[in-house]
C-alpha cells in the first residue's frame, strides 16, 4: 500500500472540476481548468465556504491543485 503525504494531491481530487459561483469545499489554490480539461496556468486561492472566482468562458472550471495546511491556534 502506498503512503500519499499531505503535500501531495491524490489524482483523484484532480478530477473533480467546480464550477465558479460555487462555495468552496476546502481551502487552498485552485488553478483554471479548459473545458476539455486541460490545466491554464491561471491560479486562485480561495477560503473554505467562499464563493470560487468568476470564468471568462463557457465550461471552464476550477480544480484544487494545492490545499492549505495550517495548524489549529491553541
Amino acid at each position: 500500500m502506498t503512503k500519499i503525504s499531505d503535500s501531495v494531491v491524490p489524482k483523484s481530487r484532480l478530477s473533480v472540476r467546480m464550477p465558479p459561483g460555487s462555495p468552496t469545499p476546502r481551502s487552498g489554490i485552485y488553478e483554471k481548468v479548459g473545458p476539455r480539461g486541460g490545466m491554464t496556468g491561471e491560479q486562485a486561492d480561495s477560503t473554505r465556504g467562499k464563493p470560487l472566482p468568476p470564468l471568462t468562458k463557457p465550461g471552464q472550471g476550477w480544480v484544487l491543485i494545492d490545499p492549505t495546511k495550517f495548524k489549529s491556534a491553541k
